[in-house]
């Protein structure tokens, strides 16, 4: 499995890319906007036109954009991937989506002849660059086996979580965790500032013991800097915590805290900073 079609090069997939290139896989891409992919094509890859090229001859593509509608036009349709991959092709999507959608792609990718897995990540860009993303997989056992040096080149820690759909709602499962501690460190961060605390300081303290985290680490050091360049854009948690509630309501579990931290993001995307990185949520507290 050497041929591979990658569709989306933002934030995460230029990099994933890279090290795909890096890992000995040959990479043709489409990605809308052409403008921003020389990086990418310097590294290796080569540009097609549409997700219909990309998808032809490949041993595996793989998908990772913005939202579910976009996920749904790049695989539906007479120009999707469903359409024009050969027959046995394994179809790889990593955007973070809805599980019902992961379950459709599956079924409908399995009447054409393909395999399909859903495998949305964690781990931001820093972990994309690097090459040690999470990697949480849904699908049939030996479609995982097939995707594993694909996965490699990108991830170290790799889990085949069941059947399509599973890694999905373990993405979910990622972002509560996530929704309640960045909010946990904007919080902290808020309240020492009011307190006249010297910043800094209680960071490093609090950093080494219990509360430390990779929420703390990484975005509570941003916060300070107040650096707000996205590592995740604000308008993708949104849609990732949109998708959480409503697989939740769908089980009557209310998740209240997700519900608080996601209207916190939605007053700072209304105010039109949905291009800033999740660690902008301390603009929130800082407004109060």
């Amino acid at each position: 499995m050497k041929k591979v079609g990658f569709i989306g090069a933002g934030v995460m997939g230029a990099s994933m890319i890279r090290s795909l290139i890096k890992n000995g896989f040959e990479v043709v891409f489409y990605s809308r906007n052409r403008q921003k992919t020389a990086a990418t094509e310097a590294d290796g890859a080569v540009w097609v036109s549409t997700a219909a090229e990309a998808a032809r001859g490949r041993d595996a593509v793989i998908t990772i954009v913005g939202m579910p509608s976009d996920v749904e036009e790049v695989y539906f349709g007479e120009t999707g991937i469903l359409e024009n991959a050969d027959p046995g092709t394994l179809v790889i999507d990593m955007t973070t989506s809805s599980p019902k959608l992961a379950q459709k792609i599956y079924e409908a990718a399995a009447a054409r002849g393909l395999s399909a897995l859903d495998a949305p990540v964690s781990g931001g860009d820093t972990g994309a660059r690097a090459g040690t993303l999470s990697i949480m997989v849904g699908g049939d056992p030996e479609s995982f086996e097939a995707a594993l040096p694909l996965f490699k080149a990108m991830g170290t820690n790799i889990i085949h979580e069941g059947p399509a759909g599973a890694g999905q709602h373990t993405k979910m499962a990622n972002q509560i965790a996530i929704a309640g501690c960045i909010a946990g460190v904007a919080e902290a961060i808020a309240y020492s500032e009011k307190a006249g605390l010297d910043t800094q300081k209680m960071f490093d303290s609090i950093s080494a013991g219990a509360a430390g985290s990779w929420q703390l680490t990484n975005n509570g050091a941003h916060m300070l800097k107040d650096e707000f360049d996205p590592g995740f854009y604000i308008k993708h948690f949104i849609k990732d915590m949109r998708i959480a509630v409503e697989e939740a309501d769908s089980r009557h579990l209310d998740l209240k805290i997700t519900r608080d931290v996601l209207n916190m993001y939605v007053k700072l995307l209304d105010e039109g900073q949905g291009d800033l990185g999740t660690q902008a949520i301390i603009k929130y507290y800082r407004q109060q």
